[in-house]
């Protein structure tokens, strides 16, 4: 029920009414405009049957891109059963592709699997006490295993950092242009280093990018981390 009343579900409702391309993309995309910024190298050198995770997979476009064009063993998670049904229903067809409906805490809470990457594009990182999901995470990556997570910027639209580890108020707006109240962690990168450095995570890259359409803010920072 939680997850059905959530703005997330609602989302992924209205997504679902519109027409939307069943194919797997050409590249795996971090920022809010498509076609810039790094692709699916940022998650290791080669990634031919390594195991990632995503956390917040959505309908599963950059864990099929990332299944087919790599040959990863990828298992995408997402809190809202739709998106799930969807990415099924898209790429159910991949041997080397799993999707799991679930809160991304509680999955890592049950799981006893391990991967050579995790990684959330706008999706659970932001979302969930980092307290709580960045140990989580650390305790199912392998040594030397990559951490790369795409959040809306922090400065966005001129917006300020959070100036302490309480989550501030943000929206989500829907496919009809109504905005849903939402709790998100807006840090920026000193503020991620140390939670990362608190849970056994070592900051690697930290990147800005801009997109036009937005104005003069930045809109994503994309975190890299490495496990200790």
């Amino acid at each position: 029920m939680m997850a059905q009343a959530s703005p997330w579900y609602v989302h992924a409702l209205q997504r679902t009414t519109a027409a939307e391309p069943l194919c797997v993309p050409a590249r795996m995309e971090w920022t809010s405009r498509p076609g810039t910024g790094p692709g699916a190298e940022i998650l290791g050198p080669d990634l031919r049957r390594k195991r990632l995770l995503e956390l917040g997979c959505g309908p599963g476009h950059n864990a099929a891109h990332l299944a087919t064009r790599y040959g990863a063993q990828v298992t995408g998670v997402d809190l809202v059963g739709l998106q799930v049904r969807r990415a099924r229903s898209y790429y159910g067809r991949l041997n080397n592709l799993t999707f799991v409906a679930g809160h991304a805490l509680h999955y890592l809470q049950a799981s006893n699997e391990h991967f050579d990457a995790i990684y959330s594009v706008f999706g659970a990182i932001g979302l969930v006490t980092p307290e709580l999901l960045l140990p989580a995470i650390v305790q199912h990556l392998r040594l030397g295993g990559t951490l790369a997570s795409s959040v809306p910027h922090p400065q966005r639209g001129g917006r300020r950092p959070s100036t302490d580890d309480r989550p501030s108020r943000d929206y989500v707006t829907l496919p009809d242009r109504t905005r849903l109240p939402i709790a998100r962690w807006e840090y920026d990168a000193d503020r991620w280093e140390k939670h990362l450095g608190r849970a056994g995570l070592q900051l690697t890259s930290a990147q800005t990018s801009h997109d036009a359409r937005h104005g003069r803010w930045p809109t994503t920072l994309l975190i890299i981390a490495r496990k200790l």
